[in-house]
C-alpha cells in the first residue's frame, strides 16, 4: 500500500458508496473508522492490513470525515478479538471472498513451484505472484505467505534437481560425483578466473574445456528452463566451496 497520496486517487480509492454504507450500518466511534478503512484497504489489496500502520494517514483523515469520526480514534481500533473477525467476516462476504484453506496452501505453494518459480528468484517477487494469485482465486490470503513462498520454492528445486538428475548417463552421474569429492582441485580450477590472458593461460583453458567434456554431459540437460533460471545456479555453485558441495554430494548419495 502506498503512503502518498494524490487528492483525486484518494477520492477514487477511499470513498464509501451505497452498498459501503450499507454494511458500515449503524457502527460508531472507532469501530465504524475501523470497519471502513478495513472495507476500503481490502477492496485494493485484496488482503486486510496486519495492523493500523498499514493503512495511510491520508486515507485515515479522509476515511474518517466520511464517517463524521474523529481520526485520532482509529488508535483505539482492536487488531485482534471478536470484533474485527465479524468485520473480516462482512468484508469477504461482501466482496465475494472466503478465507484459505490448508488445502489451498498446498495447491498455491503447487501453482508457484509449477508456473512462478522458473521464472521470479526473489522472496519478494514470489510472495507478490501468490497475493496476486489469492486476489484472482477470491481467497483471502493466508497467514503464512512466506511459508508457503518457501514451500513453492523447495518444490520447484526439488523437481529442478531430478529433472537434471534423470537427464545424466551412469557414467556422467559418476563422473561428477567423482568430481565433486575429488581431491585434485579441478572443480575448483573450472570455478576459478582465468587471469590474465596469454598463450600460458590458453593452453590451460583448452585443458579444462577437454576434461569439462569428458564428463558426458547432455547439450539440452537443461532443456526446457530459461537462460536466467541456468544462470541463477550456475552463481549459485560458484559461490559454493567445493568442500561444502562434497559434504552435500556425499550426503545425498547415501
Amino acid at each position: 500500500m502506498r503512503r502518498e497520496w494524490e487528492p483525486e486517487d484518494l477520492i477514487a480509492a477511499w470513498t464509501l458508496l451505497d452498498g459501503d454504507w450499507e454494511l458500515v450500518g449503524n457502527k460508531s466511534g472507532a469501530t465504524r473508522l475501523g470497519f471502513g478503512l478495513l472495507l476500503k484497504f481490502f477492496e485494493q489489496e485484496g488482503r486486510f492490513p496486519r495492523h493500523a500502520g498499514e493503512v495511510p494517514k491520508a486515507a485515515v483523515d479522509y476515511v474518517a470525515g466520511q464517517v463524521k469520526v474523529d481520526p485520532d480514534l482509529f488508535a483505539e481500533y482492536r487488531w485482534s478479538g471478536s470484533t474485527i473477525e465479524y468485520h473480516r467476516k462482512q468484508v469477504r462476504e461482501a466482496l465475494g471472498f472466503r478465507e484459505a484453506t490448508r488445502a489451498d496452501e498446498d495447491v498455491l505453494a503447487e501453482w508457484l513451484a509449477d508456473k512462478i518459480c522458473p521464472m521470479v528468484f526473489a522472496d519478494e517477487g514470489l510472495r507478490a505472484a501468490l497475493l496476486r494469485r489469492c486476489r484472482t482465486l477470491k481467497i483471502e490470503p493466508p497467514g503464512r505467505i512466506d511459508r508457503i513462498a518457501g514451500a513453492g520454492r523447495v518444490r520447484f528445486e526439488r523437481e529442478f534437481c531430478l529433472h537434471v538428475l534423470n537427464g545424466l548417463s551412469a557414467n556422467s552421474a559418476r563422473s561428477l560425483r567423482e568430481l565433486a569429492t575429488g581431491e585434485d582441485g579441478f572443480l575448483l580450477e573450472l570455478k576459478s578466473d582465468p587471469g590474465r590472458l596469454g598463450l600460458e593461460t590458453l593452453l590451460e583453458e583448452i585443458v579444462k574445456l577437454r576434461r569439462a567434456k569428458a564428463l558426458g554431459l547432455s547439450a539440452d540437460l537443461f532443456g526446457g528452463y530459461s537462460d536466467r533460471l541456468v544462470a541463477s545456479w550456475r552463481a549459485r555453485a560458484m559461490a559454493s566451496h567445493p568442500r561444502r558441495t562434497s559434504r552435500r554430494c556425499s550426503r545425498r548419495s547415501g
